[in-house]
């Protein structure tokens, strides 16, 4: 009877050994194999059921290593958007304390908006704290220290930048040949001047343009104060459309929508 045993050793050696060669055989082959292999082991009986009831659910498209690395990829970008808001938010807060302004104020000369990619500051040309002097593009006092701060913003974070005038409706001009397109887009040059001026390196700027009354705030009339106003976009990169175009090398020319007039700048 001991001299039977060594058989049955050798016999389950024999069985490993093949299994192990199996393995590796089957590893060696390409990603159709592969996965043909692993859908017959975890549904040898070609059960109608739409996934096995093994540890493992069967995916016919993708296998478990992809769809783990997918999983991880997309962990990663969360954590990574989720670090990008928390760094806008302290931005956005530090650019209210550099001005000594109170962002829950009803009336703020700035609204702060912290967007997907960036940043979102609407300056306000209100009656009681003027952007700009009368229906002009020169800046207050006040607005120049509003730029000279965010021109140290930029600056810092090197953001990419795309400023935008608006006016309100029905503005009383002296000049006849001059309108709220001119207005607009004047102001809005005088944004790019000012953040240039403080050490803004040009090529940041990537559009300057001017809507005069054509885009009023939602909810107020086209007449309202609100809607004399500068919105100057911030962005950690570049636009899509601007990343293949060599305009990302140079300064951006003023752009004046639905007027074919160019203005002076």
């Amino acid at each position: 009877m001991s001299g039977g045993a060594w058989k049955v050793a050798y016999a389950d050696f024999v069985t490993a050994m093949m299994a192990l060669f199996m393995v590796l055989w089957i590893s060696s082959q390409d990603q159709k194999i592969l996965i043909a292999t692993s859908k017959y082991f975890q549904n040898p009986f070609h059960s109608p059921m739409n996934a096995t009831s093994g540890v493992l659910p069967f995916n016919s498209n993708k296998t478990s290593q992809s769809e783990g690395k997918e999983v991880g990829e997309e962990k990663d970008q969360n954590r990574d958007k989720q670090i990008q808001l928390t760094f806008l938010s302290s931005v956005a807060a530090d650019f209210y304390r550099l001005l000594h302004l109170d962002k829950d104020l009803q009336d703020k000369p700035i609204d702060v908006q912290v967007t997907t990619d960036g940043l979102r500051l609407t300056l306000f040309d209100r009656a009681k704290q003027p952007l700009f002097v009368g229906d002009t593009a020169e800046f207050t006092e006040w607005g120049r220290f509003i730029m000279q701060n965010l021109a140290w913003t930029i600056d810092r974070h090197h953001f990419h930048v795309a400023i935008d005038g608006h006016t309100k409706a029905k503005i009383a001009f002296k000049d006849e040949s001059y309108s709220s397109w001119e207005l607009s887009a004047d102001r809005a040059n005088a944004a790019r001047r000012s953040l240039v001026h403080f050490a803004v390196e040009p090529e940041l700027v990537e559009r300057v343009t001017g809507y005069a009354d054509s885009r009023p705030l939602k909810g107020e009339s086209p007449e309202a104060e609100v809607n004399q106003r500068v919105t100057i976009s911030l962005t950690l990169s570049a636009s899509p459309r601007f990343k293949d175009s060599k305009l990302v090398d140079k300064p951006v020319p003023l752009t004046q929508v639905a007027k074919e007039k160019t203005p002076n700048t």
